[in-house]
């Protein structure tokens, strides 16, 4: 299994390296992919991560699931990024996996890939999820679209990304090991 985190300068550490963190756990090969033009990515909390990978549309589409974090003004740099938006649409068309949480499900919202599904997102955007049937709980999947609530969500988000590529088995593995009570 192979998987695109996408950072850009502002995204919520917490939400995007908590799913890399959680899926490599499992055995996921994933690759950080940063849409900004530089390797080095500071953090909405000033924190800086190095990404694995510069924005490479062919790589990125031989993933198995794309995942978009939040955080501002990542989500922004995100969804202006005309490369991501064709990927994700392509990856929508396709009925591949697609992750966002807190803030970036409004990215999805926006390109119409949530109407007519069930989604949650922070709360301040729940009005960006165009067409979605918003649902105020941490992790939501319906098709191949998961979504998450935000930071407090991070963990069962990932858990959730875990169980979809790698089976529940798996995921039960990796919530043992790192201790998460649910």
């Amino acid at each position: 299994m192979k998987v695109c985190v996408f950072l850009a300068d502002g995204f919520e550490e917490i939400e995007g390296l908590t799913v890399v963190d959680v899926l490599r756990r499992a055995g996921v090969e994933v690759t950080m992919m940063s849409v900004t033009g530089s390797l080095s990515i500071r953090g909405s909390h000033d924190i800086c991560v190095q990404a694995d990978c510069l924005f490479d549309a062919k790589k990125a589409g031989e993933a198995d699931m794309l995942v978009l974090p939040g955080g501002m003004p990542g989500t922004l740099t995100l969804k202006a990024h005309e490369g991501l938006n064709t990927l994700l649409k392509t990856f929508d068309s396709e009925k591949r996996n697609i992750a966002a949480i807190c803030a970036a499900p409004s990215i999805l919202g926006g390109l119409g890939m949530l109407r007519g599904k069930k989604a949650c997102s922070y709360p301040s955007f729940e009005d960006k999820l165009d067409g979605a049937e918003v649902q105020q709980v941490p992790v939501v999947t319906d098709g191949h679209i998961t979504t998450g609530r935000g930071m407090g969500a991070a963990i069962p988000f990932a858990l959730r990304l875990t169980s979809i590529l790698c089976g529940e088995e798996k995921a039960e593995e990796v919530r043992k090991s790192i201790v998460f009570q649910v």
